[in-house]
Order: C-alpha cells, then sequence, then structure tokens
C-alpha cells in the first residue's frame, strides 16, 4: 500500500477499483452501451489477475488478502452489466411501448422477503429463516447409526441376499427355499435381539457417563448454594462439553499443544477457528443460539422504524433521483434523506467559511466503495426504509428515545453473548485463560459471531444517528470537488509537481480507497484494521509530498506516533480524506466500532486512530452551508 502511495505502483485492487470507477461515471453519465463495456473490461482484468496469482502461487501458500476483496469487485460489476444490459434492452423497446404501459419492475438480484408485520416488504431475513439458515449446517452434519438402526440396515441386506437366491433355484427345489426362508427368519431375529441388547446396554453406559459428568461440572460450580439461571446453563454447557470430550480425541491434542507452547497465539487463532467450525460442538451451537437470539431482538425494532403510517402509501421512488442506483448494497448506501429541523447552529466554525465546489455528480471514489460489499440485500431497500422511518419521526412527532433504548438493549445483549461464549471457551480450554491468549480468542470469535448480526445492527445504528449522516451528506455534497487546501491542508503536504510524477488522481487517493473498503468487513477488528491501515497510508503519503532529510527508512509502514506529520495536519488531511470517500455512513460505523472494540485498542494506535476519524468527521459535518445560497 505505501508503494500505491509513493512510487506510484500500483495495486491490482487499486488498479480495478479505478476501472470500475470509470464505468460507474459512464453509466451515472447516462452513456450505458460504454458503461456496459468498461465493466466487462473490469471484470476482464480482475480476472487475468487472478488467474496470474493462482499460477504464480505454489501449493500451500496462503492466498493473498486483496483476493477476496477482487471477487467482491468483480461480482459487483457482474450485477451492474446486468443491470446496463437489461436497460439497453429496455432502450431499444422503448419507442414501440405504449405511453400509457406501466413500468415494469426491475428483476429482482437482491433477496426481498415479507415480513410478519402487515406483509410488507423488508430488507432483512424474518428471524425464523435466519434461525433455519444458521441450523441448517448443525443439521446436515453426519449423525451415528444406533445398534437397532445398524440392525435393521444388516436385515436390508440379507433380505435382498434371500430374493436373490431365491430366483436363482428351480421350482422343484422347494425343500431349500423352505430350509433358506428359516435360515432368513433366525439370522434377522438374532440380530435384532443382538442389537437390543447392544442399545439397552449403551444406553445405561450413557446414562452413568451423563451423570458422572454432571457430577464432574457440580464439583466445578459449587461455589455457590444456589445458582443463577446463567450459571446453571453454563454448568449444562459445561457437561455437554466434557461429554463431547469423551467422544473426539482432537480437543486432548488442542490441549496438550497449549500446555507445550503457552506463549503461541497463532495456536489460540488455529484452536479457536477450529472448534467454531464443528457444528456439533457445544459452543459452536451456542454460537448460533445467541445469534438467532440477538437478530430475533433486532429485527423487530428496524421493521417497526420501516413500517409505513397508518394511512400512507408506500414510498416512490423518483426516476431522477441520484441515489437510487441498482446493485447498491444496503451496508453501503449514500445520505439518506435530510431530516426537515434546522441545520446544526455554527457557532464557531472550525475553519474560515470555505468556497464549495460545484454541485454535481458524485464522488466516483463514493460509488465504488459504496457498490463494493457483496451483500443480500438491496440499497433501494434500506434507502427506503431510512426515508420511511424518517417520515415517519416528522409526520407523528416521533423522538428516537424508543430507537436509542432498543439500541442500548442490544447491545447490552450482544455484550452479553460474547462474554458468554469466551467464558465457556476459557472454561473448556483453560490454557487459553492467560491476558494475550484471552484477548486473541476474543477476536477469533467477535468475527464469525458478528458476519451475520452486523447489517441489521448498522441499520439500527443509521436509524438512530440518521440527522448526523444527513449533516455529514450535505457537506460531502458541497465540499467533494473543493480543493485540499480549502480544507486546511498546507501546501507543503500536498503533491509538488504531480505532472512530473505521473499522478492521475487527486492527493491522498489511496488512503481514501482504503478507507472505503471498510465497508466490506462486518467484524469490528477488521474494521479497525482498515481505519489504522488508511492513517497509515495518509503518514506515507505526506513524507512522499514533503519528505524530511532527517527520515530514516523503515522495514514496514510507521505507527502513527512516529509519523512526520502532528495531529494539526493529520485532521484537515484526514477530513478531506472522509469528503472524498463519499460515505456517510461512516458516522454509524464509528459509533458501532466505539462501543464493540476491545477496550485495551482505545489507548493504544487503533484508539488513536479511531479517536482521530471521529473528530475528523465532526470536522465535516460543521463546515459552513453558506455556499449553498450561491
Amino acid at each position: 500500500m505505501a508503494a500505491a502511495a509513493g512510487d506510484g505502483t500500483v495495486k491490482p485492487l487499486q488498479s480495478a477499483m479505478k476501472l470500475a470507477n470509470g464505468a460507474i461515471e459512464l453509466d451515472t453519465g447516462n452513456r450505458p452501451r460504454e458503461a456496459y463495456t468498461e465493466y466487462l473490461r473490469s471484470i476482464h482484468y480482475i480476472s487475468q489477475v487472478l488467474l496470474e496469482e493462482v499460477e504464480t502461487t505454489k501449493a500451500g501458500e496462503t492466498v493473498p488478502p486483496d483476493t477476496s476483496k477482487m471477487l467482491k469487485l468483480a461480482q459487483q460489476c457482474l450485477e451492474r452489466a446486468q443491470s446496463t444490459a437489461a436497460k439497453l434492452g429496455k432502450t431499444r423497446l422503448k419507442p414501440t411501448m405504449p405511453a400509457a404501459a406501466p413500468i415494469p419492475q426491475p428483476a429482482g438480484r437482491h433477496r426481498r422477503v415479507y415480513s410478519d408485520e402487515g406483509g410488507k416488504l423488508s430488507p432483512f431475513l424474518p428471524p425464523e429463516i435466519f434461525q433455519k439458515l444458521q441450523g441448517a449446517e448443525s443439521q446436515s452434519c453426519k449423525k451415528e447409526l444406533t445398534p437397532l438402526e445398524e440392525a435393521s440396515l444388516q436385515n436390508q441386506k440379507l433380505k435382498a441376499a434371500y430374493e436373490a437366491r431365491m430366483a436363482r433355484l428351480d421350482p422343484s427345489q422347494a425343500m431349500q427355499k423352505t430350509s433358506l426362508t428359516l435360515s432368513l427368519q433366525r439370522q434377522m431375529m438374532e440380530n435384532l435381539v443382538i442389537a437390543k441388547a447392544r442399545e439397552e446396554t449403551l444406553q445405561r453406559k450413557m446414562e452413568e457417563r451423563r451423570l458422572r459428568l454432571q457430577e464432574a461440572a457440580n464439583r466445578r460450580f459449587c461455589s455457590q448454594v444456589a445458582l443463577t439461571p446463567e450459571e446453571r446453563e453454563q454448568r449444562a454447557l459445561y457437561a455437554a462439553i466434557l461429554e463431547y470430550e469423551q467422544d473426539h480425541d482432537w480437543p486432548k491434542h488442542w490441549k496438550a499443544k497449549l500446555k507445550r507452547n503457552p506463549g503461541d497465539l497463532s495456536l489460540v487463532t488455529s484452536l479457536v477457528s477450529h472448534l467454531l467450525s464443528l457444528p456439533d460442538h457445544p459452543i459452536a451451537q451456542l454460537l448460533r443460539r445467541l445469534q438467532c437470539s440477538v437478530y430475533s431482538a433486532l429485527y423487530p425494532a428496524v421493521s417497526r422504524a420501516a413500517a409505513p403510517a397508518p394511512g400512507c402509501c408506500p414510498p416512490t421512488p423518483n426516476p431522477g433521483s441520484r441515489r437510487l442506483r441498482p446493485s447498491q448494497s444496503l451496508h453501503c448506501m449514500l445520505s439518506p434523506p435530510e431530516p426537515s429541523a434546522a441545520p446544526r447552529p455554527q457557532d464557531s466554525p472550525p475553519t474560515p467559511p470555505l468556497q464549495p465546489g460545484p454541485v454535481g455528480s458524485p464522488s466516483p471514489l463514493g460509488d465504488t466503495a459504496s457498490g463494493l460489499p457483496d451483500k443480500d440485500s438491496s440499497f433501494e431497500d434500506l434507502e427506503q426504509f431510512l426515508g420511511t422511518s424518517e417520515r415517519q419521526g416528522r409526520g407523528r412527532g416521533v423522538q428516537p428515545e424508543p430507537q436509542l433504548q432498543q439500541l442500548k438493549t442490544a447491545v447490552e445483549e450482544i455484550h452479553n453473548a460474547v462474554d458468554r461464549l469466551l467464558s465457556l471457551t476459557l472454561l473448556a480450554f483453560e490454557g487459553l485463560n492467560t491476558a494475550a491468549s484471552k484477548d486473541r480468542c476474543l477476536a477469533c470469535i467477535e468475527e464469525p459471531f458478528f458476519s451475520p448480526l452486523w447489517p441489521l445492527l448498522l441499520a439500527l445504528y443509521r436509524s438512530v444517528h440518521r440527522a448526523r449522516e444527513a449533516a455529514l451528506s450535505r457537506s460531502m455534497e458541497l465540499y467533494r470537488n473543493a480543493p485540499p487546501t480549502a480544507i486546511g491542508i498546507p501546501t507543503k503536504l500536498l503533491p509538488q509537481n504531480p505532472e512530473a510524477k505521473g499522478a492521475t488522481g487527486y492527493p491522498y487517493c489511496a488512503a481514501a480507497q482504503e478507507l472505503g473498503l471498510l465497508v466490506l468487513e462486518s467484524c469490528p477488528q477488521k474494521k479497525l484494521e482498515c481505519i489504522v491501515r488508511t492513517l497509515r497510508i495518509i503518514c506515507v503519503c505526506a513524507e512522499d509530498y514533503c519528505p524530511t532529510p532527517e527520515a530514516t527508512p523503515q522495514a514496514g509502514p510507521p505507527p502513527i506516533a512516529a509519523a512526520a506529520i502532528g495531529a494539526d495536519d493529520l485532521l484537515p488531511i484526514l477530513s478531506f480524506v472522509v469528503l472524498r470517500s463519499g460515505l456517510p455512513q461512516l458516522v454509524s460505523e464509528c459509533a458501532a466500532l466505539e462501543e464493540f472494540i476491545h477496550e485495551g485498542y482505545l489507548i493504544g494506535e487503533e484508539g488513536y486512530c479511531l479517536t482521530s476519524l471521529q473528530s475528523a468527521l465532526s470536522y465535516v459535518e460543521l463546515l459552513p452551508r453558506g455556499g449553498l445560497a450561491k
């Protein structure tokens, strides 16, 4: 990434994003044929890059981290190409269509489902369908046959062999047929009797083992006379873990590895990943149950916010609206509709009044970043959801306190769920009960836990922070074409001679592209890492634009604290990057990250980067609106 920012060499992912960016510009400029060609060219380029990676990668090597992002970008380009092809077909048929003909609904590429509240369309799956999808994996795991089931299979094979042999005998061999029939009946009866005795013995041993393991679990939780319901559930789960370990050998091997290498954090990552990948393990089953519980708590809050007011017709999209574009993901939409309340008072603006750029088409980078995530729900669905909930607030005078309380309740439930998963994992593997291993274990649990829940959680955050996102969106519309110096970036931290270096984008373009990749992730830890990389790229770009004589070469990217620029220079640069990202949802993303990242990160480099981004978002929110009257 440093090379992409400094010496002009560009990573394949950034090149692919630039190609997709050009296609989006053509698409928004009402040039569908050229856009269709550019989308196909982007897909072709991504395919070539991935083929070269496969040919040069040796067996056993890990897949590069950008591969999944390239595949997601290719899928988004393919969806947009399909939409553009459909648009070209409609354009050819348009002259022959009658004027009064109804506008056909576009073919749905995204999954929409009816919620349980009045049959309205919802951009999210109902909880019962989500629960079925979560439980499908555990139900598909192979089940061991009981002794009676094994005996039944054996008897079916004996009967098939008997019928085949009877068909080969002559009619005159009646005595032999009778003997074979009696032999078959005797063998089948013996199989059933033996299987029944084996099953009774097995059930007795299983019951004795269950009681023995339950006593071991009771001894582990005997510190209190009366246990709370949570402690009783944890005791039952611990007994289930002990029973699981009686039937599987891999937990013993992992415990021995942890004992031999107590400080190996890569071992912790491998253990937790293996543990959560087994659908029949009690901890993996608890993970799915907790996900379903949190989803069921979030879904009604989002559905009520999206429900239309009584007597109101569903909103009709404006055909000329810039904000409604095909194949946009609901996780990366542009700004929600602006509230009717007056703008925030500008008591002490951070900078003198700026000259905003002309209001034109949205930033191509914002469109590119918005189209990257690979999700099932559509951009139009969530745009309609936020717009409907806001109109409700204006029409009925609903205050945001109920949704804020629902969000607090959901956040508390999520924290409790993650704590329960972590405590049960530490209980099952005592070798993980150290400070470093516990932190790594928590990071490994968060990614599979948050992945299916983040879209719904983010929708609730965006509904709560709608006013701030609208203010940020207005600033992005006004100042997206403003020069960097107007935002407060000193000229010394800008390219001195960009034409000589062959620069094709705006300053700090690589940082804005990296920030746009934040919406690809659904895990708080990975989103935070993306913010850290963004600030590191800013530092690398600043050092490249304004090299210092005393700067010494470093093996890797410098930490933010050791960068050549200070906080006074970092804030305007980061504000400029935020403006060029075109992502108002960063307000809600940062609010969610502040709630869910580990406390230890708040005092380190990660916390500094998150605080800097939040300061830049507030700075951009409060930019003057005087340019609107000009």
